[in-house]
């Protein structure tokens, strides 16, 4: 098999792509010193409903397919487990990764005990869900190896760019806020683009372990889907609260980004597919 190929490097490549839309985002910060409360809901907002669609599309329906050929099992169960597994594996990572949310208060530190500065732990937070970004997309890929019907590359790159857009917006919301914390803007950008870097390596290691295992190929498929869920759920949405009861009538920038970003990934895995 040619490099060009190989799942795996064009997994790498797809995640390269996502690993520089964070990085232009994150360079916005070069250009604007602070971000609205309601413009950073919405990115999360967009960054959850991209995240959704992407679970179902592009993750859960073709692992439901795909389970009949891999496993005796019933095709629900090998979905079902995979994506418990998922947010389990995310559940234990957030407790042991030292990270901080930009909410937070500045002595709220989650994970293990820590004394890396807050700048770190801020970014730790989004580093931490970039790791399913980086998983499906390498489960994606390395699905087309095995030759399904609904394991495409089409597919596996409406993943990449429906990822890579909702990254755009998460680098600026990593970068920009740093400024408030008194970092400077290249140490904001630097910080930014670095909250990225887990894509490549998730998605390679994702690529590699379904193509040397095809049994495991909707287990793995779920369990990504399972882990962008929970950051989803724990992550993304909680942060996108409006926690000032007079900003409550602000709470629809939330709910537009989601609907915008789930809208944007259903088309994209719809026309690509």
């Amino acid at each position: 098999m040619r490099l060009m190929d190989s799942p795996i490097f064009l997994a790498f490549l797809a995640t390269l792509f996502t690993w520089g839309m964070t990085a232009l985002g994150a360079a916005l910060v070069f250009f604007f010193k602070d971000i609205k409360k309601s413009m950073l809901n919405t990115m999360l907002g967009f960054a959850s409903g991209v995240m959704i669609a992407a679970s179902f599309w592009s993750l859960l329906n073709p692992a439901l397919e795909m389970a009949p050929d891999t496993s005796s099992l019933p095709a629900w169960l090998v979905v079902g487990i995979g994506f418990m597994l998922g947010g389990i594996f995310l559940w234990g990572a957030d407790k042991l990764l030292p990270h901080q949310h930009f909410s937070a208060d500045k002595n709220a530190v989650e994970g293990l005990p820590s004394h890396l500065r807050r700048s770190i732990l801020l970014v730790l937070s989004i580093t931490l869900h970039n790791i399913p970004e980086g998983l499906a997309v390498g489960v994606a890929f390395g699905a087309v190896a095995n030759g399904h019907d609904t394991a495409t590359i089409a597919a596996a790159l409406s993943v990449a760019i429906g990822i890579g857009i909702q990254n755009f917006p998460e680098g600026a919301a990593v970068s920009i806020p740093l400024r408030r914390e008194g970092l400077s803007r290249f140490r904001c950008f630097m910080y930014g683009q670095a909250s990225g870097i887990v894509e490549p390596i998730s998605a390679v290691l994702g690529a590699f372990l379904v193509t040397q295992m095809r049994s495991i190929l909707p287990y793995a498929l779920a369990f990504a889907a399972g882990a962008m869920i929970f950051v989803v759920i724990e992550e993304l949405i909680p942060e996108a609260q409006i926690r000032d009861p007079k900003e409550y009538s602000k709470a629809h920038f939330v709910t537009a980004g989601a609907m915008i970003g789930f809208t944007v990934m259903m088309i994209l895995d719809v026309a690509l597919a």
